[in-house]
């Protein structure tokens, strides 16, 4: 009830990390009460793992994934975890992590799997400019093909 009291009292988008990691229960009750109207997203309930992506979507628990490609470890398990949930219908949001450098491969990343968003922060660091001027210079070579959207 307190989620649904906020999305009609602001215009909520959507929630991360809405309930406890492993409270596959919650998170099934959540994901049928508003997962047809906002975005679910889960980081800590995934941690990019695609076997913990596979289960919670038998639950179902979430709509979308937070993409950390540092946190599963390779690049290759983070893609299995997006084409699980892309194939899924689950959103995907590639993320930067804490402590990040200025390497614009998650930028890279998000246009290639067609993610749709990304996560890195408001542009008042560096690292963080980086990416979004990576997404500016893929943009412009992409041309009239590409199309950012909210």
């Amino acid at each position: 009830a307190y989620y649904e009291n906020l999305l009609e009292e602001f215009p909520i988008f959507s929630i991360e990390d809405g309930l406890a990691e492993d409270d596959w229960d919650g998170w099934k009750k959540l994901t049928e009460r508003l997962g047809d109207k906002i975005q679910l997203v889960g980081d800590d309930l995934f941690v990019t793992n695609p076997k913990r992506l596979e289960a919670g979507i038998k639950v179902p628990a979430g709509n979308a994934i937070l993409v950390k490609v540092n946190q599963i470890g390779t690049v290759s398990e983070a893609m299995e975890a997006i084409k699980i949930a892309q194939r899924a219908g689950y959103k995907t949001v590639i993320s930067h992590r804490s402590g990040e450098t200025e390497d614009t491969f998650i930028a890279d990343l998000a246009v290639a799997v067609n993610a749709g968003q990304i996560k890195t922060g408001a542009p008042c660091r560096s690292e963080r400019v980086a990416k979004y001027n990576q997404l500016l210079r893929i943009e412009q070579e992409l041309g009239s093909v590409s199309k950012y959207s909210l």
